[in-house]
């Protein structure tokens, strides 16, 4: 018998878990952990095509190469914010990288710029704007490297280490998971690009890592949870005394997971509608059924109108984080509640500061005017979420006023600093964090600029393309991706008047409608086909 353990302790030592196991394993240090195989497989991980893609080792092209299949905004009144969007472009394709069958990337990518790891929400609010140059690199691709990745259960990693391909983090430690913006990336590349074929591809991947948000996110209530780490927002004073606040879920339901779970939800079964695969959503609808009501009843605070996250004895936190403008996008605000939710954004007293929006309202005793990186910065994914969100909801004026206020803001900075920052001051005109952030910060130069300043908003599988005119100037867009293979000139006189009525130029090789609206009126365009 000793002579039987002297053998299988051998075989432990000189034997990978991997090969014991069948599954990988992830070395830190020196340590290689040894453990049964929890794993719950989940059929639809089945379905994931990324396992066996070829690996795409062409190498990325260089931004002067390909400034010529960018969209061309025009605002001749503003230079600068012209300068901003090329500066911005530019660095992002500095940071493009190539494939590494050995790190197990199988495409070329946009890496966020942060530590040479890749992030899945970085990753995903970049592909928001990276669409907008799909003809010049297919940004979109970035993702894939996240979906080969993919483990049986559903599981993808919030970071993936650049230096050798493995996951940063365990599947069951609580930062392991981020937003889950995979679906709203998806969504949008498709609502700009109309790529059926890989809303096909991706559709069961989404739903795999969905369900594991659901098994493995949730209290008994249904509620979601999350940590600092794992809602990208690491130093939020939202934890309970004594929980760690980067790394600890405090046994709370988040407001942001949860809301984050609505939208996704919804938008999987946006994608079901259109592939004819209804049925394999039916145990989301009656999640987000559940869900909403939930929100509505445990995690509203009518006496504040607005939403918190929930402590373990069901009382209410008093923190008001930007986390909880999510609700916008998931669309859950009852029609009663939604006009005291609002107002806070426009409260000089809270989010409506010098540079809107603060991540953390300004009557927090924690609320940092420097910004403090999440004690009050302004960053632009969670603007541009808010700026979604309340699109969303038909809140397009106070979208604009937000919008406009950010982006002026950004190009001074930009302008004094030459510098694209991670994130702002909330109250004075300077950025910190990293430098030259292309990354999510990317936003603000190109989508926010295309769609909340520009006001144009496509929705190509419905042939629409809306265009919220707002300012007078005079600016327009050429080279407008609509499509795989529409391409757009748009240009728009400039006006005395908010409220006169705009006279615009349409351009294109694909047919569509536009939906022309400004200050006192409504215009539909049938645009025909032009060489």
């Amino acid at each position: 018998m000793k002579n039987l353990w002297i053998v299988l302790l051998i075989i432990v030592l000189t034997t990978s878990g991997s090969e014991l196991l069948g599954q990988p394993y992830y070395k830190f240090d020196n340590f290689v952990p040894f453990y049964f195989d929890t794993y719950v497989p989940n059929k639809y991980v089945a379905e994931n095509q990324f396992f066996k893609s070829l690996v795409d080792t062409t190498a990325p092209p260089a931004f002067s190469e390909v400034k010529h299949k960018l969209p061309e905004p025009i605002w001749p009144n503003c230079p600068d914010g012209i300068n901003l969007y090329w500066r911005t472009w530019e660095i992002a394709f500095d940071n493009l990288y190539k494939a590494s069958k050995e790190k197990g990337f199988i495409t070329p990518y946009i890496d966020p710029a942060f530590n040479n790891n890749i992030f899945t929400e970085d990753c995903g609010f970049m592909m928001l704007f990276g669409r907008y140059g799909s003809r010049a690199f297919n940004f979109q691709q970035t993702l894939d490297n996240f979906y080969a990745k993919q483990h049986k259960d559903g599981f993808i990693c919030r970071e993936i280490r650049g230096v050798d391909g493995n996951d940063a983090f365990h599947r069951y430690d609580p930062s392991s998971a981020g937003i889950n913006i995979f679906p709203w990336a998806e969504w949008e590349y498709f609502c700009n690009i109309n790529d059926l074929d890989r809303l096909k591809k991706v559709f069961p991947v989404l739903l795999a890592n969905y369900q594991w948000y659901n098994s493995y996110r949730t209290w008994p209530d249904g509620s979601y949870f999350s940590s600092g780490w794992g809602c990208g927002m690491d130093n939020q004073p939202r934890l309970p005394k004594g929980y760690n606040h980067a790394f600890s879920h405090g046994h709370m339901s988040w407001i942001d997971a949860t809301m984050q779970q609505i939208y996704a939800g919804k938008l999987l079964i946006e994608m079901a509608q259109v592939l004819n695969r209804l049925e394999d959503v039916e145990g989301i609808k009656e999640e987000l059924s559940g869900l909403s009501s939930y929100v509505n009843s445990k995690m509203w605070n009518s006496k504040e109108s607005f939403y918190f996250d929930r402590f373990r004895d069901g009382s209410l936190s008093d923190v008001k984080t930007i986390g909880a403008y999510w609700a916008l996008l998931a669309n859950v605000i009852p029609e009663k509640d939604k006009k005291g939710f609002l107002a806070h954004l426009s409260d000089t007293s809270k989010f409506n500061r010098p540079h809107r929006v603060p991540t953390l309202s300004a009557d927090n005793p924690h609320y940092d005017p420097n910004g403090g990186y999440w004690l009050g910065a302004v960053w632009a994914m969670t603007n541009y979420s808010v700026l979604r969100g309340l699109t969303k909801i038909g809140a397009d004026s106070l979208a604009y006023e937000i919008a406009a206020n950010h982006v002026k803001n950004v190009i001074e900075i930009f302008n004094s600093s030459g510098i694209v920052w991670e994130n702002y001051s909330p109250e004075f005109q300077s950025g910190s964090g990293k430098v030259n952030f292309v990354g999510e910060g990317g936003l603000t130069g190109t989508a926010i600029l295309l769609e909340y300043i520009f006001g144009i908003r496509a929705d190509v599988p419905n042939q629409t393309l809306t265009w919220d005119i707002r300012i007078t100037d005079e600016f327009g867009v050429n080279q407008y991706p609509f499509g795989k293979e529409g391409v757009i000139n748009l240009y728009c006189q400039k006006r005395n008047l908010t409220t006169e009525e705009p006279i615009v130029t349409v351009k294109s090789n694909v047919p569509f409608k536009v939906k022309i609206m400004w200050d006192g009126g409504t215009k539909i365009l049938d645009t025909k086909a032009s060489n």
